[in-house]
């Protein structure tokens, strides 16, 4: 059995609203709804689990009724850092579990089906993939101060999800103690010591957080 994770914790203050961002609308629906739907899409037999902030659980509800939202997902409540919610997440799959888990923003719409469907079978080869696409502007590194340096651009990957992993190896990488280094879920996969395969990802798969990112939303849309 396959499972995918969708985490959507945000509290929405980059994108300057008081509504968290993943529950605000694109083409009349909230983001979160489109990007549950592309994820249903491309992998129809996998197992949802959502991840919410407590405190809008019931926002939530009321967003599913007045679209008709009937996709089924596990719904477990997000954690004080992205670690605790995704570990919370993995709480709802049971113990022996086979297969591979797809973590994925909840406030990324714009995944393609193929790059979900090739981190699932590279991770079922590997173990553990996330997808990425390279820069395409030029790329300096800060150093002290103010002085920042040129850096060679191919050296460098934008990272994407969803990042997929086999069940056994991501719950016993969230059995590790939390550190700040952990951003995602490749770094606590690494830091069992376990090499994560890249695939290439598709550059509309944006993360929306700022309040520009929702022009390009609704153009992606249209064209989508």
């Amino acid at each position: 059995m396959d499972w995918l994770i969708i985490v959507a914790g945000g509290s929405g203050k980059r994108m300057g609203n008081h509504l968290p961002k993943q529950f605000m609308e694109i083409g009349g629906k909230p983001i979160l709804m489109h990007t549950l739907e592309r994820l249903h899409s491309s992998q129809p037999h996998a197992r949802m689990i959502l991840v919410l902030p407590q405190q809008y659980y019931s926002l939530w509800q009321g967003l599913c009724k007045e679209h008709s939202f009937k996709l089924t997902l596990h719904i477990v409540f997000g954690g004080e850092t992205r670690f605790h919610s995704v570990k919370n997440g993995l709480s709802v799959i049971p113990e022996g579990e086979d297969g591979v888990v797809g973590v994925h923003d909840g406030v990324r719409p714009f995944v393609s089906a193929e790059v979900i469907a090739d981190c699932m079978a590279a991770a079922r080869k590997t173990g553990a993939a996330l997808p990425a696409v390279k820069p395409v502007e030029s790329v300096r590194i800060q150093q002290d101060g103010d002085v920042t340096v040129p850096f060679n651009r191919d050296k460098c990957l934008l990272v994407q999800t969803p990042q997929c992993f086999s069940v056994r190896l991501l719950r016993c990488a969230y059995q590790q103690d939390y550190i700040p280094d952990f951003t995602d879920d490749a770094s606590v996969v690494e830091a069992l010591g376990h090499q994560v395969t890249i695939v290439d990802g598709n550059r509309e798969n944006i993360k929306l957080t700022n309040p520009s990112d929702l022009l390009w939303a609704d153009v992606l849309l249209k064209n989508s």
